[in-house]
């Protein structure tokens, strides 16, 4: 593999663990900006909702520091600040995305589970959204037992959620009261008033849950299980550098 310098500024959990994994595959890290280093590594997703970077820094600052031809990797990268700087958006790898979806749902039922005096062996579950996170926690709620009921847009979506053992819900015919939890993976308002009795997990990067109860679960992977998403993050990184270096 080519030399590459690593520049880790921001130190989460996550890029702790995916700068120690980059570390054992024979990869430069530093936490200071330098004109030798070669790539930037920021949190994934690499900005709050607000526009600001995650971690508190100042990203002017850091890239004043840095050479105009290092490559910026982190998430949702698409940014006035970097429009001069090749990028390596890990939002944007089918690889990554795939994974971290696992992860998140993964992170999402152990959330439900600290909030329930239940087990979820027998429980009746919506999971709203047939995305990539949606269909993994169909997946693993009905390996717990649960009793599954899935919101999917299309007949076909509709169809393969049959197919594989849960109920399908039209969305505009759905009772929120008739589940103990829910699930929304969908980044659109769709229930702006919701029973205090359900416990509602939204994991969409915008809410889609309407109420004061709504626990808004946004970037589970970086906050509940640091070690598997810096590990991601890592081996995705690897393996696109291996690529490149061929």
């Amino acid at each position: 593999m080519d030399h590459f310098i690593f520049c880790t500024p921001i130190q989460t959990p996550a890029l702790q663990y995916a700068s120690e994994h980059l570390l054992r595959a024979g990869l430069q890290i530093t936490s200071q900006p330098a004109k030798e280093v070669t790539h930037l590594l920021l949190p994934v997703p690499s900005f709050t909702p607000d526009g600001k970077l995650s971690g508190g820094k100042d990203l002017q600052e850091l890239l004043s520091r840095l050479s105009r031809n290092l490559v910026v990797v982190g998430g949702n990268l698409n940014r006035q600040e970097l429009q001069d700087y090749p990028t390596l958006d890990l939002l944007q790898t089918p690889a990554y995305v795939a994974q971290n979806a696992n992860i998140t749902a993964h992170c999402a039922i152990h959330l439900a589970m600290n909030h329930l005096p239940r087990t979820l062996w027998g429980c009746d579950i919506l999971v709203i959204g047939w995305g990539r996170i949606g269909k993994v926690l169909c997946k693993l709620l009905s390996g717990l037992g649960a009793r599954v009921a899935v919101c999917a847009r299309s007949a076909a979506d509709r169809a393969m959620v049959r197919a594989l053992g849960c109920r399908a819900a039209d969305i505009s015919q759905v009772r929120l009261e008739d589940y103990r939890v829910v699930f929304n993976t969908v980044p659109a308002l769709l229930f702006p008033h919701t029973s205090a009795d359900i416990l509602k997990i939204d994991l969409a990067s915008q809410p889609g849950l309407g109420g004061t109860d709504v626990i808004w679960a946004r970037g589970l992977p970086g906050k509940d299980a640091p070690e598997s998403a810096g590990a991601l993050i890592a081996e995705t990184l690897l393996c696109i550098l291996r690529k490149e270096s061929l």
